[in-house]
C-alpha cells in the first residue's frame, strides 16, 4: 500500500514536472522583431529592435502645421530587445496584473476597437465607470505626454496610473511582484528578458509594458502611401477630404498633425461634458502649482487621428458617438459649448469655420483612410498565469 502510494506520488510529480516544461515551452519569448523593426547589434547590448519606416527618410518639417504629406516624425522610443516586446505583449493581455485578476491593459485598450475600448469612460474593477476614455495606443512610441491631462512624461511612469489606480486596475506595487515572483512561468520569461539582472523587480514591468506599446505602429494606411507617392491610394472624396482638412478655413491639420495627426500639445476647444456630468478642468489639475494653469482649464492633449474609425465615442469623455458628430463640433462656432459661468482660454485655431454638412462629411470620409491595423500584435490564446485572455469588458476568451 505503501510503495503504490510513493509510486503514484513520483507520477504526479513526473506529470507536474512535464507539464511545467511544457508550460515553459510555450511560453518562450520571441527572439525576432516584430513586423517594422529591424534586429539590430550594438555594442555591449543584446541584439535590439529599430524601427524602420520611410517617414525616416524625409527630413522636411516645413508645412507640417500646414498638412504636409511627405514630413518627417518626430522622436521615438525603441531599442528593446524582442524578449522584452514579447513579455511586454504577454503582461499587456494578463489580468494577473490587476489587484483581483478581473481586469488587464487590454480590457481597456482592445486591438480591433484601435487599442481603446467602446465606452465613453471605462470600466475599472470596482465596475463602474472611471474619470475619461481610454485613448489610443497606437504610435506612442512617438509621444512624450501622456493621458487626457499629460500628467505623465514617459510610458513607465503612464504604466503607474492604471495600475495602481484603485478604481482602475487596483493593484499596488507589493502585490504585482508577489503575484509575478510565485509564477515559474513569468519567473522564466522575466531571466530571458532581463538576463543581466539578479532579481525581478517592478521597473522590469514597466519596462516590458513600454517595451511592447512602442511596438505598435500604425503608418501603413492608404493615407500613408498617397504620402508616399501611390496617388491612386485615395478616392476622389478622400483627396477632397484631405485637402478640407489641411486648409486654412477647417484648420485640422494645424493641430492633427501629419504624419502622426497630433501635435501631442494641450488645447482647450471647449468640448461639452456629457449630460448630468461636471465639467472637467483637465490640464489645469496637473500644472496646479503654475500661476498661470487658469489657461489651460479645460485643456486636454490632443488626440491622435489614426485608426479613428475604431475608437468612438469621441472626446475625454466620450460625449460624440459618431465622427460626423465630432466634426460638426469644430464648424459650430468658437466656444458655443462652453459653460455660461466657465471662462475658458480657447486655443486659437478653434474658430467658426462654418462648414456645410458636404464638406464635413468629405473630411469623415478623409479619416477613415487613416485605418492601419497590419501591425496589430497577435493575442495570446494562453497566459503564464493561467488566467482568461480579457478582449471584452463582458467577454473572455477561454
Amino acid at each position: 500500500m505503501k510503495v503504490s502510494f510513493i509510486i503514484l506520488l513520483l507520477c504526479f510529480q513526473l506529470a507536474s514536472t512535464a507539464s511545467y516544461a511544457k508550460a515553459v515551452y510555450d511560453f518562450s519569448l520571441a527572439k525576432n522583431c516584430p513586423p517594422s523593426f529591424e534586429l539590430i547589434k550594438e555594442q555591449g547590448k543584446q541584439g535590439v529592435c529599430r524601427l524602420v519606416n520611410l517617414y525616416q527618410f524625409y527630413s522636411s518639417v516645413q508645412g507640417r502645421g500646414l498638412g504636409g504629406t511627405q514630413t518627417s516624425l518626430p522622436k521615438h522610443r525603441d531599442g528593446f530587445t524582442p524578449a522584452q516586446i514579447d513579455l511586454g505583449r504577454y503582461l499587456f493581455f494578463d489580468p494577473l496584473l490587476s489587484k483581483d485578476g478581473s481586469i488587464s491593459c487590454a480590457s481597456c485598450h482592445q486591438p480591433d476597437k484601435g487599442f481603446s475600448d467602446d465606452l465613453d469612460r471605462s470600466i475599472g474593477i470596482t465596475g463602474k465607470k472611471v474619470g475619461r476614455s481610454a485613448p489610443s495606443l497606437w504610435n506612442v512610441a512617438f509621444l512624450d505626454k501622456f493621458f487626457w491631462d499629460v500628467r505623465s512624461t514617459s510610458l513607465e511612469e503612464q504604466a503607474q496610473g492604471p495600475l495602481f489606480d484603485p478604481l482602475e486596475m487596483g493593484n499596488n506595487p507589493e502585490q504585482l511582484l508577489a503575484s509575478i515572483e510565485s509564477n515559474q512561468v513569468y519567473l522564466t520569461m522575466f531571466s530571458q528578458a532581463f538576463p543581466n539582472d539578479v532579481k525581478i523587480n517592478v521597473e522590469q514591468v514597466y519596462t516590458a509594458l513600454t517595451a511592447f506599446q512602442t511596438s505598435l505602429i500604425s503608418l501603413n494606411s492608404r493615407y500613408d502611401r498617397y504620402a508616399h507617392g501611390h496617388h491612386q491610394a485615395l478616392s476622389e472624396n478622400e483627396v477632397k477630404g484631405l485637402n478640407i482638412f489641411r486648409s486654412f478655413v477647417a484648420r485640422c491639420a494645424e493641430c492633427h498633425q501629419p504624419p502622426l495627426f497630433t501635435n501631442n500639445q494641450i488645447a482647450v476647444i471647449g468640448t461639452p461634458e456629457p449630460d448630468g456630468r461636471e465639467f472637467d478642468i483637465g490640464a489645469q489639475k496637473t500644472y496646479a502649482e503654475l500661476d498661470n494653469s487658469q489657461k489651460l482649464r479645460g485643456g486636454f492633449k490632443v488626440p491622435t487621428l489614426r485608426n479613428i474609425t475604431k475608437t468612438a465615442p469621441y472626446m475625454h469623455s466620450g460625449r460624440f458617438d459618431k465622427l460626423f458628430d465630432a466634426v460638426e463640433f469644430y464648424s459650430k462656432g468658437r466656444g458655443h459649448a462652453v459653460p455660461k459661468d466657465e471662462n475658458l482660454q480657447l486655443h486659437w485655431h478653434i474658430w467658426e469655420p462654418d462648414l456645410t454638412d458636404e464638406e464635413m462629411q468629405l473630411i469623415v470620409d478623409f479619416l477613415g483612410s487613416l485605418t492601419d491595423e497590419s501591425l496589430t500584435p497577435k493575442i495570446p490564446t494562453q497566459l503564464p498565469s493561467g488566467l482568461s485572455v480579457i478582449d471584452d469588458k463582458y467577454q473572455q476568451k477561454m
